[in-house]
């Protein structure tokens, strides 16, 4: 297990290293003059001189991408202004490294994975797991409706719509919003409700059709019938054999959604106006901030690989038949 955990985290630094090369080239290589997307409209040669200078474009590619590596590990200079390592570049905009405003975001960011990431893993694995025990009876098909009618909706659309109903109307719930958790718990739960909801009801869909399936497919194996054959009741037939067995595939799609949560959920967090990382790289992209856009790609790449793994260290436990190969 140690071997293959060390396998894939080495594989992870090489797609990491690829990723970090083609974004490198996509924004500041590919375009003709990069500096020219972060001038504005008030551009003189002299700002578009200083901005060249500031971004570190005024030297070859491979010397460009070189320095930002190195900064990585022991930081660097640029325009002036200190970047301490890990250096992922400096913002102008923000007039801050990257990094520091990426940290700065992150809470709020994690804060929606997290609560978002257990409703939608309860509820659609609820969901798809009672359907598969009540196979063709009413209840199959009314748990089965609801999660295509959640399936349905759009976050920008059902965000709306819920805190139009639920806060501005009916006074349900408080107002959506990030507060740090250090700060006022009940606050940050609070305003952290209704993004969950919304992130739940849009993705636990595809939870419980994987769920229902899964677990049809891990009742009818041999060992689940063997289980039963010894006279094991129906509750640990189901939990105790079948879940398990089931639950790889659900384990599967729950981290790359995860991956893509801690990435930052762009729309739930532009919906919802929570200051995390995609937010962020939203407000990058308007502000033409092309080492912050950088960094934003650069940690939502991270956060998929690292899902990724930590997916496969998960298989072991829950599988035995993982363990027993």
């Amino acid at each position: 297990m140690l071997r293959f955990l060390i396998r894939r985290t080495l594989g992870a630094a090489l797609i990491l290293l690829v990723i970090s090369a083609v974004t490198f080239f996509l924004f500041f290589a590919l375009p003709s003059d990069p500096a020219l997307l972060a001038c504005g409209k008030q551009c003189t040669p002299q700002l578009l001189d200083t901005i060249r200078h500031n971004l570190g474009i005024d030297t070859p590619v491979p010397v460009q991408y070189w320095h930002f590596l190195t900064g990585i590990f022991v930081g660097r200079t640029i325009g002036g202004a200190s970047c301490a390592a890990p250096c992922l570049g400096y913002s102008f905009v923000n007039n801050q490294p990257v990094l520091q405003t990426l940290l700065d975001r992150f809470p709020a960011t994690l804060s929606v994975a997290l609560g978002a990431g257990v409703l939608v893993l309860t509820a659609g694995v609820g969901l798809g797991i009672i359907a598969a025990l009540r196979r063709g009876k009413a209840l199959d098909k009314i748990s089965m409706g609801v999660a295509l009618v959640g399936a349905s909706f759009q976050i920008y659309f059902f965000g709306i719509v819920a805190r139009y109903i639920f806060v501005d109307q009916l006074a349900w719930l408080p107002l959506p919003g990030y507060t740090p958790i250090t700060s006022d718990p009940a606050g940050w739960a609070g305003g952290m409700l209704l993004p969950w909801i919304t992130l739940a009801v849009v993705n636990a869909a595809t939870y419980a059709r994987f769920s229902r399936s899964s677990m049809l497919e891990s009742l009818s194996e041999e060992h689940v019938r063997a289980a039963r054959a010894k006279g094991l009741g129906p509750w640990g037939v189901y939990f105790k054999h079948a879940w398990r067995g089931a639950m790889t595939p659900v384990i599967t799609l729950f981290g790359i959604d995860l991956g893509l949560f801690l990435g930052g959920a762009l729309i739930t967090e532009t919906t919802f106006n929570i200051p995390g990382i995609g937010k962020l790289a939203v407000d990058s992209v308007t502000n033409s901030d092309l080492p912050m856009i950088m960094g934003t790609v650069l940690v939502a790449s991270t956060a998929m690989v690292v899902a990724n793994i930590a997916v496969d260290a998960c298989y072991a436990f829950i599988d035995p038949r993982v363990r027993a190969s």
